[in-house]
C-alpha cells in the first residue's frame, strides 16, 4: 500500500501506483521515500510509516509531515518555526544510541518534512494497555535507562517537554528510545526566566512549564508522572489531590507494591513545587543506585568519591576511549582475583572478587556510555532473552547474539569487537564468551539467596 501524503485526502493507495488515484498527489516524496501508513499526529505534524528506496535493503523510516494545530501557538509561522527547530536538533541529539537519528529535513509541495530513523517497537502506553500496570522492578529499570538519556539531552542544553508514555518505545531488542522532540525547547543562558510558548500535555506538564517558563527539571516531572501513571494505570489528574495539595497514587495501587525508597524517589521527581523537585538528572541518578545498592542507607547528596584505583578507568570512559577502557577493565578485574596479566582465574579466584567493586565498575560503564554498556546491562539483556540463574545453551546463544558477540556460527575475537558508541547495546565491555571471571561479574549482580545457583552455572561454563 502508499499512503498519499495529501492532508486533505490521505487515501490509501496500491504499491504498484505513482500517483494517488483519488486526488491525483504524487505517491514517491522527494523520489525516495514511499509512505506506507499513517502512525500518528502530534501537535505540529502527521507521522508516517516509509520505505527508503535510495537504501539497498530497502529500510523502514519514518516522515513527520508539518501540519500545525492550535496549542497555544501564536501564528502558523511560529509553529513551522518550531518545526524547523526540531530537525535542528534531532541533527545532535540523534548522536545518542537511543534517540531516533535525523535522515532528512527538506521542503516539498510548500510543506515541510523531516525524516528520521524508525524504531520497532512499542510505546509505554501501548504496554500499559496490553500488559498491566509495571512492576516496581520496571519502573526502576526504565529510569535508569531514561534517565542516563536525559542527562545527555540536558547536556545539550535541550528541554524535551513532553515526556509522556506515548513518547518512549521500547525497541524489539528491549532498548528504551525516548521521541518527539516537536516541544523540545533549546535554553540560551539569557532565555532561562523568559516566558515563552506553552507547550506539552497537560497531564504530564509540570505547573512551571504550564505557564510558559520550562526549567530542565520540568522534564524530571514529566517523568516523575509517567512512572506514577504505569505503576496505576490511572490518569495523572486522578492521581492527585488539589484538597490535599499533593500526590494520592498509592490509593490506586490495587496490590502493586511500591517500596518507601522508590515511592520517595517517585514523589521528589513530580513535586509541583520546582525548588523541592530534585535539581538535576545526575542527582536523581546518584539516589537511584544508592537505593539500588543499599535500600535502607540514606544515599548522599554530593557525588561519591572513586577510589583512586578506577579513576583512570573513570577518565577512559568519560573520553569515549572505549577499548583503553576495555583493557583496563580487563587489568582491575585480574588485579582484583589477585593474577597477573596474562592471568588465569579459577573458580577461588573468582569467588574472591569483591561484588563492591564491581558495582563501581558497572556504574561508571552505565554512567558514561548513557546506559548502553556496562555488567548491569548485559545482565538485563540476559534476562530479557529468558536468562536464569540456570544454564541453557539456547538462551546463551541468544545472548551472546543480542549482544554482537558472534558473526554467523563464530564467535568474535577481541579485534573484532566495535568499541564505539554505536556498538550493540551491552556489547561492551567484552571478555572471551563463556570466561569464568565475566559469569562472577554478572552473578554479583544477584540476589545473595541466588548466588550459589549461579556458582553453578560458573562451573558448568568452565567445563
Amino acid at each position: 500500500m502508499r499512503q498519499c501524503l495529501n492532508p486533505d485526502c490521505l487515501f490509501p493507495n496500491p504499491d504498484n501506483f505513482q500517483y494517488c488515484q483519488k486526488c491525483g498527489n504524487k505517491l514517491l516524496l522527494r523520489e525516495r521515500y514511499i509512505p506506507k501508513s499513517i502512525l500518528g499526529q502530534g501537535g505540529f505534524g502527521r507521522t508516517f510509516l516509509a520505505i527508503d528506496e535510495d537504501k539497498p535493503s530497502k529500510p523502514y523510516c519514518v516522515i513527520k509531515q508539518f501540519l500545525p494545530q492550535a496549542q497555544g501557538t501564536d501564528s502558523i509561522e511560529k509553529a513551522s518555526q518550531l518545526f524547523s527547530q526540531e530537525a535542528q536538533r534531532l541533527e545532535e541529539l540523534g548522536k545518542h544510541p537511543q534517540i531516533p537519528e535525523l535522515m532528512a529535513y527538506f521542503t516539498s509541495d510548500n510543506r515541510q518534512y523531516l525524516v528520521q530513523e524508525f524504531v520497532k517497537g512499542e510505546t509505554l502506553q501501548t504496554e500499559l494497555d496490553k500488559n498491566g500496570v509495571f512492576s516496581e522492578q520496571q519502573i526502576r529499570g526504565l529510569l535508569r535507562e531514561l534517565l542516563q538519556i536525559l542527562e545527555f539531552v540536558h547536556s545539550q542544553q535541550v528541554i524535551h517537554r513532553d515526556i509522556k508514555p506515548e513518547n518512549i518505545i521500547r525497541s524489539s531488542d528491549n532498548q528504551l528510545f525516548l521521541v518527539d522532540f516537536g516541544a523540545a525547547k533549546i535554553v540560551k543562558p539569557q532565555q532561562r526566566t523568559a516566558t515563552g510558548t506553552i507547550i506539552g500535555s497537560a497531564e504530564y506538564c509540570a505547573p512551571e512549564q504550564s505557564i510558559g517558563k520550562p526549567l530542565f527539571i520540568s522534564d524530571l516531572y514529566s517523568l516523575g508522572v509517567t512512572c506514577l501513571h504505569l505503576l496505576t494505570g490511572m490518569s495523572p489528574f486522578d492521581l492527585y489531590s488539589p484538597m490535599e495539595g499533593e500526590w494520592v497514587w498509592r490509593d490506586y495501587l490495587n496490590g502493586n507494591v511500591v517500596s518507601d525508597e522508590l515511592g520517595k524517589i517517585l514523589e521528589k521527581l513530580a513535586s509541583p513545587i520546582a525548588k523541592y523537585r530534585y535539581q538535576s538528572v545526575k542527582k536523581v541518578i546518584q539516589e537511584l543506585y544508592f537505593v539500588d545498592q543499599k535500600p535502607n542507607s540514606q544515599p548522599p547528596f554530593d557525588k561519591p568519591e572513586i577510589p583512586s584505583q578506577y579513576q583512570k578507568l573513570e577518565k577512559l570512559l568519560a573520553d569515549g576511549k572505549w577499548k583503553k577502557a576495555d583493557d583496563e577493565t580487563r587489568r582491575i578485574i585480574l588485579t582484583l582475583a589477585n593474577r597477573g596479566i596474562p592471568g588465569y582465574l579459577n573458580i577461588d579466584n573468582v569467588l574472591d572478587i569483591p561484588s563492591e567493586d564491581i558495582s563501581i565498575i558497572d556504574n561508571l560503564w552505565v554512567k558514561n556510555s548513557h546506559g548502553r554498556f556496562g555488567f548491569s546491562v548485559q545482565k538485563q539483556i540476559y534476562e530479557s532473552v529468558g536468562g536464569t540463574t540456570t544454564y541453557n545453551h539456547q538462551i546463551w546463544n541468544k545472548f551472546i547474539d543480542k549482544v554482537g558477540w558472534r558473526k554467523g556460527e563464530n564467535l568474535l575475537s577481541d579485534n573484532e569487537i566495535t568499541f564505539d558508541i554505536k556498538a550493540p547495546k551491552a556489547h561492551l565491555p567484552f571478555f572471551p564468551v563463556g570466561s569464568i571471571w565475566w559469569w562472577k561479574v554478572v552473578i554479583s549482580l544477584y540476589s545473595q539467596d541466588d548466588y550459589w545457583k549461579a556458582v553453578i552455572i560458573v562451573l558448568i561454563l568452565r567445563s
